[in-house]
């Protein structure tokens, strides 16, 4: 069975996120390489905004696929979650051991816990023949987790671990917005489940 076109650009996503990793799997703060960097920002934008490509070209022309249904999700959180992990990694800490982005490890488990839960949640209420779409909240999650990692590829590229008094407001503002809404898409997400969950664990 050929593989429609929504569902070649969310495997070209796939494909991206490979080369994004491969990319930031090179950079090291201790001997910073701005430019891979760059690659690495110019890839991600690429990637991320296949994720709206997709998702438009199947509503526009009804290709709309079970295939797509999974694929599309979970593509958006091997890059999301990928990048997070990366960002928070050893390779981004200078030789003082801290991270230049700011993010600290407990931020990316929430961020990956919110996400596993929320599969987990999906295909809970999924197997109970209850359809799980996504809610607003869930979409701009990942627009804002999509932009902190833009703006912190850009702003660590700039000005390294440091840099000027707005350079790092900015990143604080963004690492603590992601939490925030991440956080705030979980809760969302649990309030909807609430039914099912009371229900499974009345049976």
């Amino acid at each position: 069975m050929p593989i429609n076109v929504p569902n070649q650009i969310t495997l070209l996503r796939l494909v991206l996120a490979i080369v994004f990793f491969a990319v930031m799997g090179q950079y090291s703060q201790r001997q910073p390489r701005s430019w891979l960097l760059d690659i690495g920002l110019v890839t991600f934008v690429i990637a991320a905004a296949t994720d709206y490509l997709d998702g438009y070209y199947a509503r526009k022309h009804n290709q709309v696929t079970s295939l797509g249904r999974i694929l599309d999700p979970f593509v958006d959180k091997v890059l999301v979650c990928g990048a997070f992990i990366f960002l928070a990694g050893p390779g981004f800490c200078g030789d003082d051991g801290e991270n230049a982005t700011g993010l600290r490890p407990w931020m990316v488990v929430v961020v990956l816990g919110r996400e596993l839960l929320v599969t987990g949640l999906r295909g809970f209420s999924e197997s109970r023949g209850v359809a799980y779409g996504a809610e607003f909240i869930g979409k701009a999650k990942m627009w804002v987790q999509s932009i902190t990692v833009g703006a912190l590829l850009l702003i660590v590229a700039r000005y390294g671990s440091n840099g000027p008094q707005a350079a790092v407001i900015i990143k604080t503002l963004f690492v603590w917005l992601t939490v925030v809404v991440t956080s705030a898409s979980l809760v969302t997400y649990l309030m909807k489940s609430r039914g099912l969950l009371l229900e499974a664990h009345q049976a």
